[in-house]
């Protein structure tokens, strides 16, 4: 199964670092970020956990909750959280998944349907396409995949950046430019008539092209 942009996020029954959930029921009414890993205590990895445990505040003041996954056991997670936090300066204070029959990363395309085993005795060569970030809005939807390489670290200010774009999209008829930042200008989007937004943006926009028309961020 080949998943999208818009398609409902599968629901899964887990067991994570902090007790058994249902993914939707524990998502709740909140975005969340769902990121995966090809193997407890590698080093890229190690980094990255650590890196989104110092912005975990910031995903919360969004109403987003985060939770990691990997295909090792919970309690390998636990000995790892230890290693993050002593290398990484930062407690790891979200959930993450023991997707030990790679149920998880099979359900969400990161390997194939048909993939035989468990994790024991696999590489993270092995779940080298286990290294994918999902954005999953309150209705369940994916709005955003991305997958990295296994030597590339992940840009978390990134995601943080998209879900500020995505969530201000959801509310105003605006779409963001490129490199757009919380709080810059933003595009008046090709479907609002020149009328319908001077009822909008009152305090006028910038025309560039008819179909380029820029604004101040809506507050």
């Amino acid at each position: 199964m080949s998943l999208r942009i818009n398609d409902e996020a599968p629901n899964f029954s887990a067991e994570t670092t902090q007790g058994r959930i249902d993914f939707h029921e524990w998502l709740g009414d909140s975005w969340g970020v769902l990121f995966s890993h090809p193997k407890d205590f590698t080093p890229v990895c190690t980094t990255e956990l650590g890196y989104l445990a110092g912005l975990e505040a910031e995903f919360a003041k969004r109403n987003c909750k985060i939770i990691g996954l990997s295909v090792d056991p919970v309690t390998d997670h636990a000995a790892w959280s230890k290693d993050i936090e002593e290398t990484q300066g930062h407690k790891v204070g979200y959930p993450m998944i023991g997707d030990i029959d790679l149920a998880v990363a099979k359900l969400y395309d990161m390997l194939p349907a048909d993939e035989a085993g468990s994790s024991q005795g696999r590489t993270a060569a092995a779940n080298a396409t286990v290294r994918s970030v999902f954005i999953i809005g309150p209705d369940k939807k994916i709005k955003l995949t991305i997958t990295y390489p296994m030597t590339t670290g992940r840009n978390f200010d990134e995601v943080l950046r998209v879900l500020d774009s995505m969530q201000l999209t959801a509310k105003h008829k605006v779409a963001t430019p490129a490199n757009w930042k919380n709080g810059e200008d933003v595009i008046i989007v090709p479907s609002v008539s020149n009328e319908e937004a001077e009822k909008m943006f009152p305090n006028g926009w910038k025309t560039v092209k008819p179909y380029l028309r820029t604004v101040k961020q809506p507050v």
